[in-house]
């Protein structure tokens, strides 16, 4: 078992991963930014150094700091949560070579998944279903091998960044005419934000969800799966509400696409928490790219399941088996997330300040992952998420009404949140029968 973690993260990943280390009887570490001196998890942390200024370069994305910050207070592993440095390669590489155990999977595994053409080419080898795409690279090839491959999958396609992710770097092309002006444009975008100026090309699906599937692995051969999630409520790319089980999906398609999933997780002696993300059309999954983290939204998938992922995590990391097998694994219920951010309801931009009041929810089946407080000043530095309400039910509609009755109960005065749109969201008929798509909301914010 782990002795000392170091937390690099902040926010309510952080308290969440202080928690499951408390349970655990593992000490840890907080590391900070000089403006998160006043996080929760800062003052709980058993030991706390601060590595750098506001800026997340000079702090959070900070490698040698956080190594130095793990080597002073000699920790034996470093836990990254998600963003930041979560699915960084070379930090990974890094916290091993220093003689750290990194809470997630190999540097290898991390390396071949974050980048989109060789994680769709290691999915393929999988029997992980794929949409029909470019099957590579395609920004070195001659502008008429482009052009016959667009016209071999089909318009509309897509143009993505092979580094990328969040929802940048990527383009759709309609017609022919658009093609190779839209890839140089992607191409640059990319090279910008990804320092990789590799795209590729896929089939655009018109009308998809957004589903995932959770995975556990042990780093020796061993998985399972822990059904899928929902996550099709989002704008621009980002999540909104998640939910699990997703409504729609048969237990027999569960059953099946989680299998895959698993066989991928052996193959590639997964270890740690994942995520595999797919488009869901016309009741067939496409494999879109795999998440080598713990989730935002793995809550919900602990509450229809009984299992701590963070715990697990921490504990296959440590050296021990996988507690579970996969017919030990079972659903109960419905639960949904709604993230709430610091921002504006109606322009959606951030919202930092002070929060005067808060009141958190609370009830049956009622669950809050937040690092906030009364008089706690939201910073305008990192991303506006503050916290994570979850509501569980024995059906669907009661998870809706539990979640529909904690938003009324939430008061965070000071600052503005999204709390408004989430109450909209939950009232809209389309969303109330289940199986929205991944345009749901861009068309509901459009007025459409």
């Amino acid at each position: 078992m782990l002795k000392k973690v170091l937390i690099a993260n902040r926010g309510e990943i952080a308290l969440r991963i202080l928690r499951a280390c408390r349970e655990l009887g593992i000490k840890t570490v907080a590391v900070y930014s000089s403006a998160d001196s006043n996080l929760m998890h800062v003052r709980l942390a058993d030991e706390a150094v601060c590595i750098g200024a506001a800026n997340v370069a000079q702090s959070y994305l900070n490698i040698p700091a956080v190594i130095s910050a793990a080597e002073i207070t000699q920790a034996d592993a470093i836990h990254p949560g998600y963003g930041f440095l979560a699915e960084n390669a070379e930090f990974a590489e890094q916290v091993e070579k220093s003689g750290f155990t990194f809470i997630g999977p190999s540097p290898e595994t991390i390396r071949m998944m974050g980048n989109k053409v060789s994680a769709i080419q290691s999915m393929q080898k999988a029997g992980i279903p794929c949409i029909p795409g470019s099957n590579g690279a395609i920004n070195h090839n001659t502008d008429k091998q482009n052009l016959e491959i667009a016209k071999k999958i089909g318009y509309p396609v897509i143009i993505k960044a092979a580094g990328g992710g969040g929802g940048r770097g990527m383009r759709v092309v309609r017609q022919e005419r658009d093609l190779l002006e839209f890839i140089a444009m992607t191409c640059t975008e990319a090279q910008s934000a990804f320092g990789d100026d590799r795209v590729y090309m896929e089939k655009f699906l018109e009308n998809p969800r957004h589903i995932e599937i959770q995975v556990l692995g042990d780093g020796k051969g061993k998985a399972i799966h822990l059904g899928e999630r929902d996550c099709s409520t989002q704008r621009r790319h980002q999540k909104v509400i998640e939910e699990a089980p997703a409504p729609g999906i048969t237990d027999k398609q569960r059953k099946k696409i989680g299998q895959l999933c698993v066989k991928a997780c052996e193959r590639i002696k997964y270890s740690g928490a994942g995520t595999f993300e797919f488009l869901y059309e016309n009741g067939e999954f496409f494999f879109i790219e795999m998440n080598t983290r713990i989730q935002v939204e793995h809550g919900v998938t602990e509450m229809i399941t009984g299992i701590d992922l963070v715990r697990e995590q921490l504990m296959v990391a440590g050296g021990a088996p996988l507690r579970y097998k996969q017919d030990q694994v079972k659903y109960t219920g419905h639960a949904l997330e709604c993230r709430i951010n610091a921002e504006d309801p109606k322009t959606l931009m951030p919202s930092p300040g002070k929060i005067d009041l808060f009141h958190p929810p609370g009830g049956p089946g009622i669950r809050l992952d937040t690092h906030i407080y009364s008089s706690y000043s939201v910073p305008p530095y990192y991303d506006s998420m503050i916290g994570k309400i979850m509501a569980h039910g024995e059906t669907r509609d009661c998870a809706i009404a539990r979640m529909n009755q904690a938003l009324e109960e939430t008061i965070i005065d000071g600052i503005n949140t999204n709390i408004v749109l989430h109450k909209e969201i939950l009232a809209d008929e389309k969303f109330k029968k289940g199986g929205i798509n991944i345009h749901f909301l861009e068309k509901k914010l459009a007025g459409e």
